[in-house]
């Protein structure tokens, strides 16, 4: 008979053995409320990715602690400050409720802003993702793994939040947000995949571009502003950010649920290289009856991009996905997300060699209206739990 305690010590040793779990908080109250209780609950995950994450204590710290980088860190922080005060709040009662400096958590949410902008060698992606957007009018269907370096494991959590405020917040006057989405512990909601009541679905694929900019707003406070969303157009204006623009990039795939024509769209953003204070866009439509793939490297804008490995992964795992059949169900976008036939770039990273792994993968349906989450390869196991979207 197996000894139970044995089994305990493996687990404890091995921290980052895949779980089949996926913790989910539901929480209400101001920013500042819903931020402590995120902390608060999760304060143990948090405090060890911060021990475990060699990108803030091997790279981020180290720069934060000269001059040039403290003078980088305080002007992108005022320019947050001016335009989200209340995400500023938000990620102070996450650092108040898990004990640990907020100063740690803004640097990972400015992510390569701070070694780029020093010249230092550039740092890797600190996560990666592939998505796929099926919009047929039988199954409509956006598939993501969420990819992450290898410390992440089992260092996330959902958050289903509401939030109240008294008076209108920052420069788009939101009073209200009620949302869902899966948080790297310690961060901000909404840089990964997402909803809200005002049935905005979308997920997020990192993007190294290679010139960044400080004073400008981190991508992961633009996508924050996101889950406030009511229609296309707070969308685009929140990612043109109009006065400032984006400090880095991504590319997100969205859809609304009640939208009339059923469109589906990926959008990239940038830092404008004219050096204008708003962000370089590209919105690419996918109509009913198309799909479409997107992965870690940009395809409709054409501007430098910094991580080669990256981009060698992206093609490789575009590759793949063009080997298969245009997919026409919800088995076929799981049969592509698990796909394990790369060498050496799988789409389903799980390989003791691989800088990233999937930590989980979601399945937004948008005509069943529900979110199917994945702890490990979907092609062979059942999601761990199936929530209904968010609706007004």
């Amino acid at each position: 008979m197996d000894n139970p305690a044995k089994k305990c010590k493996k687990c404890s040793a091995e921290p980052h053995v895949r779980r089949q779990a996926i913790p989910i908080l539901y929480t209400r109250g101001s920013h500042y409320e819903v931020g402590f209780d995120m902390g608060r609950t999760f304060g143990s995950m948090i405090r060890n990715l911060q021990t475990q994450c060699q990108i803030l204590n091997q790279s981020l710290l180290p720069l934060y602690n000269t001059p040039k980088g403290k003078q980088i860190y305080d002007e992108t922080l005022a320019s947050v400050k001016a335009s989200f005060p209340q995400y500023i709040l938000e990620l102070q009662g996450v650092a108040d409720g898990a004990e640990v400096e907020f100063e740690h958590l803004f640097l990972r949410q400015m992510d390569a802003i701070l070694p780029q902008n020093m010249l230092c060698p550039a740092a890797k992606a600190s996560c990666g993702c592939s998505s796929i957007v099926l919009n047929q009018k039988h199954c409509r269907v956006m598939g993501h793994t969420e990819d992450a370096l290898i410390e992440t494991m089992n260092q996330y959590y959902i958050v289903v939040a509401h939030i109240i405020s008294d008076k209108p917040q920052g420069k788009y006057k939101v009073k209200e947000e009620r949302f869902m989405s899966l948080c790297y512990a310690g961060l901000l909601p909404g840089y990964t995949f997402s909803e809200n009541h005002h049935g905005l679905v979308f997920t997020i694929n990192t993007i190294c571009a290679k010139n960044l900019r400080s004073g400008r707003t981190p991508r992961t406070f633009i996508t924050r502003a996101l889950l406030a969303s009511c229609n296309m157009d707070d969308v685009l204006r929140v990612v043109i950010d109009e006065g400032v623009g984006a400090a880095d990039a991504c590319s997100i795939n969205l859809a609304f649920l009640n939208d009339p024509r059923k469109m589906c769209y990926n959008m990239e953003f940038a830092p404008c290289p004219q050096g204008k204070n708003k962000s370089k866009v590209c919105v690419k439509e996918i109509p009913v009856g198309t799909y479409n793939y997107h992965f870690n490297k940009f395809e409709g804008l054409s501007l430098d991009e910094a991580d080669d490995k990256l981009l060698q992964s992206s093609e490789a795992r575009k590759e793949t996905m063009k080997s298969y059949k245009p997919p026409v169900s919800g088995s076929d976008v799981r049969n592509m997300l698990g796909d394990v036939s790369g060498d050496p770039f799988n789409v389903w990273m799980d390989k003791c060699t691989d800088v990233l792994r999937t930590i989980c993968v979601a399945l937004f349906d948008l005509n069943a209206r529900t979110l199917s989450l994945f702890s490990d390869n979907p092609s062979s196991t059942e999601p761990v739990c199936i929530l209904p979207l968010l609706e007004k």
